[in-house]
Formats: structure tokens, C-alpha cells, sequence
């Protein structure tokens, strides 16, 4: 695994270094958010683990700036900030994953590995469609009646979990397993991911399409109703 760690504390980027490279994967490394911006537009890596309180640019910028520029690198956070409202603000700003310090070495690792296994898992030709929202599994585009839009790596497998059951419901604990795999995420979490999700493709649109069906989940079809 090619991982860029960005960090600004010496004796925890020293500690996850020495890990990662015991665990056989490739670091480079970067102490300040421009820095860590450049290498990351620049250079290929299968993940990014950003911490936020950086110098030059804090964490959440670096993520905007790569999504704007159009780089879908997997993203964890790593972060002392552990409100939801912090949550919410690093997956609006194009996270993937976010821990809070401290944290379990172990769980980093698995957490990184299902980031990866999930950027892999969309490169295969396909191509689904439901009521003019299009999505491309080989080129990762979304589109809805010929608008482009934007998506995380997440909010992607998300929605191309929904569009291959479509019009059936998928329950939130079958989104959970599919999604983090072997660490499942909070229902919070969740929730945050189906917001941004909507608000991309329903909220530019009169018809919504992404339903929440309450106490079992969600379902995306042209028509609100149950599915088997």
C-alpha cells in the first residue's frame, strides 16, 4: 500500500511510520498542508491519512483543494475534534473515513485497508442507471439528465450499492457491513454520508429519488414505496 501521512506532530508521525513499514506498505511523509498538497497532486498513493491542525494549510483545506482538483485519493482523518458537528464538517469537505486521536494502531490499519479495497472495488466496467441518475463504475462518474455530479469515495460505493438493489431496501445494517466491511461505522456516520448523498443528487432536482424508509433503511426509486 502507497500511503501519504501527513502529520505535524514528530513523535506520532515517527510511531505510524514505523508501523506502516512494519505492515510492509510505502510512507511518504509530509509535516505542513502545502507540502502535503503538493505531493498528493503530484504523486499516485492508495491513501491519505490527514491530520487537521497543520501548518500552511489546516487538514480540511488540503482535502477541498484535492477534491477540487478533481483527486478521489481515499482520505482518513486523523483528529483530536470529536463532535459529530467536526464529523460532518470533514465528510462535507471530501473525507473518506475519520478517526479521533488517540486511536488503536489496529484499527487504523483495518480502517485504511477497507478505504483501499473500496477505491479498488469501483474500477470495474459498469455502468447502472435509475430514472436518469447514471453512474459509471469504470470512470467514476455520476449524472443525473446530463448533469455531472460529485461524489466521495464512500457516498459512490453508497449509491452504487442502492442503484444495484434499486427499487428494493437496503437496510442501514447491510449498507454498514458493505460499506466498512470489518469496521462498522456509528449510525451518525451514516446518516452523514446519506445526507451529502442526497443533498448531491435530489437536492438540484425536483424528483427526489433517495428515500429513507424509516426503522429498516433506504431505497432508491423513482417511487417512494416498499420493496421485497
Amino acid at each position: 500500500m502507497e500511503i501519504l501521512l501527513v502529520e505535524d506532530n514528530n513523535d506520532l508521525a515517527i510511531e505510524l511510520a514505523d508501523f506502516f513499514e512494519a505492515q510492509g506498505h510505502s510512507i511518504d511523509a509530509a509535516t505542513d498542508g502545502i507540502t502535503a498538497l503538493h505531493l498528493a497532486i503530484v504523486n499516485h498513493y492508495d491513501v491519505i491519512v490527514l491530520d487537521l491542525n497543520l501548518p500552511g494549510l489546516d487538514g480540511l483545506t488540503v482535502c477541498q483543494r484535492l477534491r477540487q482538483e478533481e483527486k478521489w485519493t481515499p482520505i482518513l482523518m486523523l483528529t483530536a475534534r470529536d463532535t459529530l458537528t467536526d464529523r460532518i464538517k470533514g465528510f462535507e469537505y471530501g473525507a473518506d473515513d475519520y478517526l479521533v486521536k488517540p486511536f488503536s494502531l489496529k484499527e487504523l490499519n483495518l480502517r485504511l485497508d477497507a478505504l483501499v479495497r473500496r477505491s479498488s472495488g469501483i474500477k470495474r466496467s459498469t455502468t447502472l442507471n435509475v430514472a436518469g441518475l447514471e453512474l459509471q463504475i469504470n470512470t467514476r462518474q455520476v449524472m443525473r439528465n446530463g448533469i455531472k455530479i460529485e461524489l466521495t469515495v464512500i457516498e459512490f460505493q453508497i449509491l452504487e450499492l442502492l442503484m444495484r438493489k434499486s427499487p428494493h431496501v437496503v437496510s442501514r445494517d447491510e449498507l454498514s457491513r458493505a460499506i466498512w466491511n470489518d469496521s462498522p461505522t456509528d449510525a451518525d456516520t451514516l446518516k452523514v454520508h446519506i445526507h451529502h448523498l442526497r443533498n448531491a443528487i435530489d437536492k438540484p432536482f425536483e424528483q427526489p429519488l433517495l428515500h429513507t424508509i424509516r426503522g429498516i433503511g433506504y431505497q432508491l426509486a423513482e417511487n417512494h414505496a416498499l420493496s421485497a
